[in-house]
């Protein structure tokens, strides 16, 4: 391999176990592992957590696609689409017991077709018996309470609920909403206020014969910040991989001497390692030009490395000329401009390199470390980013 992610299974299993200490007996924990579970390897990372023992109740995915990927692999748990599902795609989902999310009439009025209606069997080209839609449609309500996303306001929900509630095959499993700023900053009044609407619309719900079974509304930073959003479920992604949502959350996480209403905050161990290799070393003058543009010189007589890594593998343009990596446990800048498929870094301080040494992209190296945090800031956006870029045609590598 010229380039991979190594995930660690021990670092992914500890930060279920601490996010586990945060929740009271009852609350269910869905592990959110959408968009290739946020670049850590979406199959990979639910076959670890798919055991009994290791307490992750359902899983969430964007997509139908990453639901029926979960599926082909073996993944028995419940499963909530949290995505958009295209209109005829909806049978699909049907078929396969997903659950989703809705929140317009008209993907009401599809499933309403799918539930009165039945499937054709076939064996080869021979029609047999029909077979029908057994059990509920189990729908997740998004409830918009003050992001402007995905989501049905709050003057619309009562009739909303009432008009699914028309389809006896058609259940209302769940309900949630997401908050729009409770992890970018240390002043949580407007997510107050979406907790309080989103409590709202679940005591008008109830009071007119709604009854929802399962409520959702914490993210990471919610989960463990405020027990207070957990209701019977949460959502944790970004926490599980040992990533803090960001740096506004771990300050309030520890604005108490390091205590959260829990007690001390949980110790959350990074689970992935980016990895490359030394594809050639050469020696260059003092003043040559490095890669394109020529927009970099070296400043003195220079042994320069050659890593087959570049923007395809979501190791960014942006880190030209200010990029860092890892070889030997020393820091080795990027010279000049990230290419498509390579980059180009100065190993004149790395003693004894040589040619396939291991370059690490994100994690620790002997006592060195870059992580997706300090990469974000270089570029200007946020760890998430960082982790969800990496290209997943690359190699997910599970360690010990």
């Amino acid at each position: 391999m010229r380039t991979w992610v190594e995930i660690s299974r021990q670092n992914l299993l500890h930060n279920i176990s601490e996010i586990k200490k945060l929740l009271k007996p009852g609350v269910l924990l869905m592990s959110v592992v959408k968009s290739n579970a946020y670049g850590h390897g979406l199959v990979e990372v639910a076959k670890i957590l798919n055991k009994k023992l290791v307490g992750v109740d359902w899983f969430g995915v964007d997509s139908i696609d990453e639901a029926l990927l979960l599926k082909q692999v073996g993944i028995k748990k419940p499963i909530l689409i949290l995505g958009y599902i295209p209109l005829n795609q909806l049978k699909e989902a049907v078929k396969n017991n997903f659950r989703f999310v809705v929140y317009n009439y008209e993907t009401v009025k599809a499933l309403t077709k799918i539930s009165s209606s039945t499937r054709l069997a076939r064996s080869g080209n021979k029609k047999i018996l029909p077979e029908p839609v057994e059990g509920n449609i189990n729908i997740h309500i998004k409830v918009e309470t003050g992001t402007s996303r995905q989501g049905i306001g709050e003057d619309k929900i009562l009739n909303f609920a009432k008009f699914i509630q028309k389809h006896k095959n058609i259940k209302i499993e769940g309900i949630y909403t997401h908050f729009a700023n409770i992890e970018d900053t240390t002043d949580h009044s407007y997510a107050e206020k979406q907790l309080g609407k989103f409590k709202k619309i679940i005591k008008l719900l109830k009071k007119n014969g709604v009854e929802i079974p399962i409520k959702h509304s914490a993210c990471s930073a919610a989960t463990i910040l405020f027990p207070e959003t957990h209701f019977n479920m949460v959502r944790v992604g970004i926490a599980q991989y040992g990533l803090w949502p960001s740096k506004e959350t771990f300050v309030s996480a520890g604005a108490l001497g390091g205590r959260t209403p829990f007690g001390v905050r949980p110790l959350l161990k990074p689970v992935l390692t980016w990895k490359t290799i030394i594809a050639q070393i050469k020696n260059v003058k003092k003043g040559t030009a490095i890669s394109y543009g020529l927009t970099e010189k070296v400043n003195r007589d220079s042994k320069i490395a050659v890593l087959p890594i570049g923007y395809w593998d979501g190791f960014d343009r942006g880190m030209s000329s200010i990029g860092n990596v890892l070889i030997k446990g020393k820091r080795c800048k990027v010279l000049g401009r990230v290419c498509m498929n390579m980059c180009v870094v100065d190993v004149t301080d790395v003693p004894n390199v040589k040619l396939e040494d291991e370059a690490v992209i994100v994690g620790k190296q002997g006592r060195e470390q870059i992580s997706a945090e300090e990469f974000a800031a270089k570029l200007g956006t946020i760890n998430y980013e960082v982790a969800t870029r990496i290209n997943p045609l690359i190699k997910r590598k599970i360690i010990p």
